[in-house]
């Protein structure tokens, strides 16, 4: 598959991709996201309705690595921080973005957590919060009091 210059967003739990990279789904780059393929039912048909809220999403699927077709120089890719994110599966997917980035791929980190200092403010963290419990509405709990999930990002690259 050749890959027009767009974005593949490495989600290893459905709600990542609005955790993570909220900003990054609002803009107008066409966009892959990748699930971990460990992932339960509910959770997948959550988030397998994100594209009707985000028409630049052209695929999704649930998948145990990045397999040979989703590997382009034309893509930008948005994996999780393998260092600073704590849950295993994160730092598995975000292991494999480094092993992209030391390649020469264009690799974005992001974080889920939001306790790194390069973090910033979300420009509009109702919208991101409607969207968690619209799409998410079994994890709903997770943001009712942790308010970091909405209200920060935080994304970084590794320069070689």
């Amino acid at each position: 598959m050749s890959i027009e210059k767009q974005s593949i967003i490495i989600a290893p739990h459905p709600d990542d991709e609005i955790i993570g990279t909220f900003e990054i789904l609002n803009n107008e780059t066409k966009k892959i996201i990748i699930y971990d393929e460990e992932t339960f039912e509910q959770r997948k048909l959550e988030a397998l309705s994100l594209k009707d809220y985000f028409p630049q999403i052209i695929k999704q699927e649930f998948l145990s690595s990045l397999s040979k077709e989703y590997i382009s120089k034309n893509a930008t890719y948005y994996f999780p921080d393998p260092i600073n994110e704590i849950h295993p599966k994160h730092r598995c997917w975000g292991n494999m973005g480094e092993m992209l980035a030391r390649d020469g791929f264009d690799v974005i980190f992001y974080s889920t957590i939001m306790n790194v200092p390069w973090m910033h403010e979300v420009k509009h963290p109702g919208k991101k919060l409607s969207y968690l419990n619209l799409i998410y509405g079994s994890q709903k709990d997770l943001w009712k009091y942790e308010h970091k999930y909405f209200l920060w990002e935080a994304r970084y690259k590794w320069i070689f």
